[in-house]
């Protein structure tokens, strides 16, 4: 009898040790990202990790993953984009109350500062987001969507400017600093690229914008997610208002299978890719001091441009394609972690979040889709799917189109989340760049 205990409790206990060995960090075996992070916390606290990009992206990374997994695991933050909340919000309270060791912050600093890399990392983004797209989906979901995102942009924007002026909000402020941010693409395609060029307009230190606009770009996140889950609940009760995944009643599922190129990984055109991103990127900081454009801001525009034209081979659009999906899958936490670690001070971030500022948030979401939802339906598409899509315009960037998505069990319509969020965000952080340049 106590055999047959003791075989059961080292059946449970292998079981156990099956289960935590099974748990990944990223990417990583928990194993190894122990050792990893062993290694480097013995180089940190002996003064002997690198002050350069492999010292930094060696922090970064590892606690871009940490933090990124409790995101998707917590309860109900997971829901909310809890990846972005917790890689900005953690390290910006730990630089606040002295908890990052020198040694790491200054390889941090020197990573992201010193060597640009957050410069490399917009350019493999936006250049693949943009040129990625298959050119079919670029062309005929923008059509479809233009409409009610056209509405839904001038709705939400006049809704968030008068609401601004009720708390007491300059029109100018609530634009550039609130609305922007929330329509502009997310955060790593839309906020920090925004606040490089209005950092070069406004002669403003970067991190000071940046503190300003992320809670923006976040809470209006919150909303779309909330809205979207319950839009597929109005869909449940009212059938005559859903497509249950479809987006116009003549069909749309032509366009539905072109959402991302299905092709393996291929490592020489991950070198084309980078080629091309980083061409793009110095051709928009050549072209800058002509046009009066920030160069990232001109890269976006040539972008969009080469895409349109059709000028690049495909073989080189899937280059650009596949830089973007392995820097966006491994390096998106960690860019994040970045910003909240240098760009984001941590009481300006909690001095933001006042009524105000959530009113502005939340008028300018629920403009958006409701404006999505009626002009949908003018336009012979189902109400639910046209609001949900259109919420999109309000997400952090790709993340945040799979979390409104997914909130609303409607994943089948990523092509056209993704005109929302990549093509509208792209237009309005040029238009807001140019209103700008114009106005300041």
């Amino acid at each position: 009898m106590a055999d047959t205990t003791y075989r059961v409790a080292d059946t449970a206990e292998q079981s156990a040790l099956k289960g935590i060995a099974a748990i990944s960090i990223g990417p990583l075996p928990i194993g190894i990202y122990l050792a990893a992070v062993f290694v480097s916390g013995v180089a940190v606290y002996n003064g002997k990790l690198p002050n350069d990009v492999i010292g930094g992206l060696s922090v970064l990374m590892l606690l871009g993953f940490l933090l990124g997994k409790l995101g998707r695991t917590i309860p109900v933050l997971k829901q909310i984009g809890g990846t972005a909340i917790l890689c900005l919000f953690i390290p910006s309270a730990l630089v606040n109350y002295g908890l990052i060791p020198d040694a790491a912050l200054k390889a941090i600093t020197t990573t992201f500062r010193t060597a640009n890399f957050q410069y490399f990392f917009i350019a493999c983004l936006v250049a693949g987001s943009i040129l990625g797209m298959p050119h079919r989906v670029l062309i005929q979901g923008f059509i479809r969507m233009f409409v009610p995102l056209s509405v839904g942009t001038v709705a939400a924007v006049s809704a968030g400017i008068a609401v601004g002026l009720l708390f007491g909000h300059s029109p100018k402020d609530t634009f550039f600093f609130i609305i922007i941010p929330i329509i502009g693409g997310g955060l790593a395609e839309g906020v920090l690229p925004l606040s490089i060029a209005y950092s070069e307009i406004l002669q403003r230190q970067q991190s000071e914008l940046v503190a300003q606009m992320v809670p923006a770009a976040l809470l209006g996140n919150v909303v779309a997610i909330v809205s979207a889950g319950l839009l597929a609940r109005l869909g449940e009760k009212r059938r005559d208002l859903s497509g249950r995944g479809t987006l116009v009643k003549i069909g749309d599922d032509d366009l539905l299978g072109e959402a991302q190129p299905d092709r393996p990984i291929d490592l020489s055109l991950l070198g084309a890719g980078i080629v091309l991103s980083c061409g793009l990127f110095v051709f928009g900081v050549i072209l800058a001091p002509y046009a009066g454009i920030p160069g990232p801001i001109m890269m976006i525009i040539a972008a969009i441009v080469l895409k349109l034209t059709r000028i690049l081979p495909n073989e080189m659009e899937l280059g650009a394609y596949q830089i973007n999906k392995f820097m966006s899958t491994n390096l998106t936490f960690a860019i994040l972690v970045a910003m909240g670690t240098l760009l984001v001070s941590w009481q300006q971030l909690i001095a933001s979040f006042n009524p105000g500022y959530i009113g502005i948030c939340t008028a300018t979401v629920l403009t958006m889709i409701l404006s999505g939802f009626f002009v949908g339906k003018w336009l012979n598409m189902y109400p639910v799917e046209a609001a949900i899509v259109t919420a999109c315009h309000s997400g952090l960037g790709g993340t945040g189109d799979v979390a409104i998505l997914g909130a609303a069990d409607r994943m089948n319509l990523m092509a056209f989340a993704q005109i929302a969020t990549r093509v509208g965000g792209a237009i309005m952080i040029v238009v807001a760049t140019l209103l700008m340049k114009w106005m300041f």
